[in-house]
């Protein structure tokens, strides 16, 4: 069994541009907004969401921070920076409040 298995099944996360993200769904689920969708009627419940309104380099940072929330959340060791170039922090952050993460 690989290490992807062991974490459960991916969402795939599609980007203004078509870029395709694979994520895992324990990490997905820290958004709100992916939470929502994914669990409720919508047709994104079948694990494929698409975002045209974020760029596959916003979308890719903000998959980098949810898997850094799932790893940090709760830890005993010393939480390390979470670093972002200046110039997308103000993208990141407007889609990290539209995502609810």
């Amino acid at each position: 069994m690989d290490a992807d298995s062991e974490q459960g099944p991916m969402v795939k996360l599609i980007s203004a541009e078509g870029h395709i993200f694979y994520i895992h769904k324990k990490c997905a689920m820290v958004s709100g907004t992916i939470k929502t969708m994914l669990s409720g009627q919508f047709a994104e419940s079948r694990g494929e969401v698409r975002f045209p309104e974020i760029a596959g380099i916003i979308l890719e940072k903000v998959i980098q921070y949810l898997y850094y929330k799932v790893r940090y959340t709760n830890s005993s060791t010393k939480v390390p920076e979470f670093k972002m170039d200046p110039e997308i922090v103000l993208e990141v952050l407007m889609a990290a409040n539209y995502l609810d993460c």
